[in-house]
C-alpha cells in the first residue's frame, strides 16, 4: 500500500496495479473499465503533484499517460508491454485539487507491437495529448519468474566463486 494512497476519487474505481510502487507513489492513479471496453484513469491531484509554479508536474502527466496507453495496448490482462516510443504535447496546465482524467485508444496491434494514442483532461479542458508505440514482451507472470530465475543464477554464480 502506498504511503499516499487515499480513497478513490470516484465510485467504482480501483488502483489498476496495486503492486507497482512507482505509479502508486507518484499517483495513485485510479482505474475503471468502462462499458464500451475502454480504460479510464483518474487522479485527484494534490499539492505534492505540483511543480515550483503550482502547476501539476509534466512528468506526472507523462507517467499517467504511459500507464493508460500500456493498459490500452494489452490484448489480454496479463500481457506485458514496454514503451518503445512516446510522443507528447502539453496543451494546458492543471492545479492541485483538479480531477485529472486519462483515456487512450488502440490504433493498431500487431503480433508484438501496439500503436496507441491518448489524452489527459480536466473537465472539458485538454491538458496533454500523446501517442506511443508499445512492444509486447510476454506475460506478466512469466517476466517475474524470469527475473527471479536471473537473480537466483547470479547469486549461485557469486556463491560458486565464478
Amino acid at each position: 500500500m502506498s504511503k499516499h494512497e487515499t480513497a478513490p476519487p470516484l465510485d467504482g474505481y480501483t488502483i489498476y496495479d496495486p503492486i507497482d510502487p512507482f505509479e502508486n507513489d507518484a499517483g495513485p492513479f485510479y482505474w475503471r473499465l468502462l462499458e464500451d471496453g475502454s480504460h479510464h484513469f483518474v487522479l485527484a491531484s494534490e499539492e505534492r503533484h505540483s511543480n515550483a509554479y503550482g502547476v501539476i508536474h509534466g512528468g506526472l502527466l507523462m507517467t499517467m499517460a504511459d500507464l493508460t496507453m500500456a493498459v490500452t495496448a494489452k490484448g489480454e490482462a496479463d500481457d506485458a508491454y514496454v514503451t518503445v516510443s512516446f510522443n507528447s504535447e502539453f496543451v494546458a496546465g492543471a492545479f492541485a485539487g483538479d480531477l485529472i482524467e486519462a483515456r487512450s485508444e488502440l490504433v493498431r496491434r500487431t503480433g508484438s507491437m501496439a500503436f496507441v494514442r491518448g489524452h489527459i483532461h480536466v473537465g472539458e479542458a485538454t491538458l496533454f495529448v500523446c501517442s506511443a508505440v508499445m512492444k509486447r514482451v510476454g506475460k506478466r507472470g512469466a517476466l517475474n519468474n524470469d527475473r527471479n530465475t536471473d537473480k537466483a543464477n547470479k547469486n549461485a554464480s557469486k556463491d560458486s566463486g565464478a
